[in-house]
């Protein structure tokens, strides 16, 4: 019983957004920052946070699920 409970906190956590979502990182290196949602993996999200100015590049990092806040539209 006890792994039942287990699996239900992990599927509740697991997807937190949805690809196409925006995203504000609240905690760590870009702290404050908002970006789009890239990829959604089991333990966090890769976001897009800007482009390069020279290259035209996007700037990506990757976020913890417990780092990060939906905003709302």
């Amino acid at each position: 019983m006890a792994e039942e409970e287990k699996t239900e906190k992990e599927s509740k956590a697991v997807k937190k957004v949805s690809e196409g979502e925006t995203i504000k990182v609240v905690k760590g290196e870009q702290k404050g920052k908002q970006g789009k949602v890239l990829l959604v993996r089991e333990n966090s999200v890769i976001i897009q946070v800007g482009k390069h100015p020279e290259t035209g590049e996007p700037i990506k990092t990757v976020v913890n699920h417990k780092n990060y806040k939906r905003v709302k539209k």
